[in-house]
């Protein structure tokens, strides 16, 4: 595992500082070695631990944890009852994952642009989009900062059709000073290993304020039964190991910290990528606490800025240089290039630097005279 720490490098393509990390402490060990040792190495005390402790952080009531970020959208969508012949809106703009959520229920994506200044799905461009088929909107809390909520739930509604979170990259994230999670009729979270809180492999959660929902979701991700051997409805092995529940646990008590160093660290980028030409920084939009799961900037000739850090060992990251709606799984929908021209220039543009806890001033400086001496 990568330290992050500073050094010079010993040849010009060494990479030695990651655009991510995750660390492992002897309380994570601990709490693996606790599992290994009991008789519950899936869905036992640990996930439900982990479960109980998620909701009191998050701005729902229940949360349900399951094997994946994937599994979690799934669910999300088949508990409210999403199915073929059914169209969820979801931004062009975002990883696939949030897209299978739909169409593993046989639903239709349909997709809408981005906002230029926030990169989240732009409402005021979601309401031409809805149909007699349309049933949910998808509003994705991209690098880390939420999407607009107000009128997404406003224009959803209208149409009465729900809104599900997808809250892959923003734990923690605020939307006009309450956490999302509880924003729309229902979230899924991810905490694969590169997240802001992140498992030793897969793992996910999904959460609601609805308590029949969360009791769909908990029969849903175990064979579609609520007593053992007893199924009520088609279901799937979505369960967590209970070596994940045990290291979320352990990690969710550091959230808080860890989010606020991000922030610090965000903050510090900022004042040292000032005034070079050719880069924008991220905007925190005025109703957003972002978390900064990734810190990405725009920049120009970014092909060329990528493979320069690179050579001088920093590691940079794309999220994402390929669009939904020109990926060729969804080609049969009938997609085009320059349908959504603000996604478009920004997968042309964006490049994630080096972001984590860890990070200090002196690496974030470094990056930044690269970036400088790259343009100069």
């Amino acid at each position: 595992m990568n330290s992050g720490v500073l050094e010079k490098p010993h040849c010009a393509k060494r990479q030695f500082l990651p655009y991510g990390r995750q660390s492992i402490t002897a309380e994570d060990i601990s709490a693996v070695i606790e599992v290994l040792k009991s008789d519950w190495l899936t869905q036992g005390p640990t996930g439900l631990l982990f479960e109980k402790a998620l909701a009191e952080k998050v701005s729902a009531k229940e949360a349900v944890v399951c094997s994946s970020g994937t599994a979690a959208l799934h669910l999300a969508m088949l508990a409210l009852g999403i199915g073929p012949g059914d169209e969820v809106i979801i931004p062009a703009n975002t990883f696939i994952a949030t897209a299978w959520g739909a169409t593993l229920c046989g639903a239709k994506p349909v997709f809408v642009d981005c906002d230029a200044d926030s990169y989240t799905l732009d409402p005021r461009l979601v309401e031409a989009k809805i149909t007699p088929r349309t049933r949910a909107i998808v509003a994705v809390h991209l690098y880390g900062q939420p999407a607009d909520m107000d009128p997404l739930n406003a224009v959803a509604a209208k149409h009465n059709i729900v809104v599900v979170e997808d809250c892959a990259q923003s734990h923690f994230a605020e939307y006009k000073g309450k956490r999302n999670g509880g924003l729309g009729r229902a979230s899924s979270y991810s905490f694969y290993p590169g997240k802001n809180l992140g498992a030793y492999g897969e793992g996910g959660a999904v959460a609601t304020n609805d308590p029949e929902l969360a009791r769909r979701f908990k029969m849903l991700r175990d064979h579609g039964a609520e007593k053992k051997y007893y199924h009520e409805m088609y279901g799937h092995n979505y369960r967590m190991e209970g070596i994940q529940g045990a290291v979320l646990g352990v990690k969710l008590r550091h959230l808080s910290a860890w989010t606020e160093s991000r922030r610090c660290n965000a903050a510090l980028y900022n004042k040292h990528l000032q005034g070079i030409p050719g880069v924008s920084t991220p905007k925190e939009m005025p109703y957003a606490k972002h978390v900064y799961h990734l810190y990405v900037i725009r920049a120009s000739r970014r092909d060329e800025l990528q493979k320069y850090l690179e050579e001088k060992g920093v590691s940079t990251g794309l999220h994402y240089p390929v669009p939904l709606h020109v990926q060729k799984a969804f080609a049969h929908l009938g997609y085009k290039e320059g349908d959504f021209p603000v996604t478009e220039k920004a997968a042309n543009e964006i490049l994630s630097l080096p972001m984590y806890a860890e990070l200090t001033e002196e690496q974030i400086g470094y990056v930044a005279d690269m970036i400088r001496s790259f343009y100069a």
